[in-house]
């Protein structure tokens, strides 16, 4: 059972990793400017685990996962 999910745990924990550096540095940047670069940094990071996750698992993560993480990122071209 272990081998089965070995990649897809990996996936998660890459996931939730990246998000969870990349929201809370975003959070504590003081500068705008610097603070949606960070996050938009570590929305690609996101984007980049979802395209992981569904080559080596499931081809569902990339729109659980990548898709909003893509959206997020463009909203920021609109904000200008």
């Amino acid at each position: 059972m272990f081998e089965k999910t070995k990649q897809m745990a990996g996936n998660q924990g890459l996931y939730n990793g990246f998000l969870a550096a990349g929201l809370l540095w975003s959070f504590l940047i003081q500068d705008t400017y610097w603070s949606i670069n960070v996050a938009a940094f570590f929305l690609c990071c996101v984007a980049i685990a979802g395209i992981y996750g569904a080559v080596t698992v499931q081809k569902t993560i990339f729109y659980v996962q990548s898709v909003p993480a893509l959206m997020a990122l463009a909203s920021f071209y609109f904000m200008k």
